[in-house]
């Protein structure tokens, strides 16, 4: 048992991806916010500096759990760990994700496949570990964190644009079936934002990002965070993401997808 965790009595989320970027943004607004937390993120160096910082700066109760999500045994590996140490998750963020970047047929397939397990199946998978639990004590929340990419297909970077068209159709659907619950899903959309993505995708010199602001991700994250708290099913960051997201309903999905592909090309 964590005596630490149990006599604090205080509410305890679990991040994915949380060294850095949007993960590190919620993480900091949830320490801020007095929970607890639990930190997954398979960068142990930075994910020990992160963990040491908040115990220090809010006096929180932190875990940090070093895994790659990439490894289908993952999710019930943290769930099992969690529940050896007696703590209950009553918020479960799905923030852990990357993406590949360039022509289907010439990409890494290995690349593609371990994107899919972290970007989709990992997250179903601890959504579905985790959200019995908070059906039966009648109050819980999880915030999915998908992409303005979720509304349209992604030439040049198919793979990743299907995953967050997923998570925004599975998080949209379980919302509903929640209803009347206690237990709220949260579907966050962001645009381009400033992180290492871009530079891991290899996309950093793309007409879309050459030729619009990036959101930072602390700005981001604070948007997400106060609509996972109003119980908003889906939040988009900027009133042009949200337009883009709205008008793709009346393009034609052929002109939207050459849309896209002009905006992704680096020439």
């Amino acid at each position: 048992m964590n005596t630490t965790h149990q006599t604090q009595g205080k509410k305890t989320a679990l991040i994915t991806g949380a060294a850095s970027g949007i993960g590190y943004q919620l993480a900091c607004l949830f320490a801020a916010d007095d929970y607890n937390l639990v930190l997954v993120d398979k960068d142990e160096l930075k994910l020990t500096e992160v963990a040491e910082k908040f115990e220090l700066k809010f006096g929180n109760f932190v875990k940090a759990i070093v895994k790659d999500l990439s490894i289908s045994t993952s999710p019930d590996e943290i769930f099992t760990e969690l529940q050896q140490a007696n703590i209950q998750v009553d918020v479960l963020v799905n923030n852990a994700g990357f993406g590949t970047y360039g022509l289907f047929h010439e990409t890494n397939l290995t690349a593609e496949l371990e994107m899919l397990q972290v970007n989709l199946v990992c997250l179903t998978h601890l959504t579905k570990l985790f959200i019995k639990d908070m059906v039966k004590q009648g109050e819980g929340k999880i915030l999915n964190v998908a992409s303005a990419a979720a509304f349209q297909p992604g030439p040049l970077m198919a793979v990743y644009f299907a995953t967050k068209a997923y998570i925004l159709s599975f998080s949209e659907a379980i919302a509903n079936e929640l209803e009347g619950t206690g237990v709220t899903v949260t579907v966050l959309c962001p645009g381009s934002t400033e992180s290492a993505f871009h530079q891991r995708t290899g996309m950093a010199d793309s007409k879309m990002l050459k030729s619009k602001r990036m959101m930072d991700a602390q700005t981001v994250a604070e948007i997400g965070y106060h609509g996972l708290m109003k119980g908003k099913t889906i939040v988009i960051p900027g009133l042009i993401n949200k337009l883009l997201a709205k008008s793709v309903r009346f393009v034609p999905r052929k002109l939207v997808t050459k849309i896209v592909r002009n905006m992704q090309e680096d020439k």
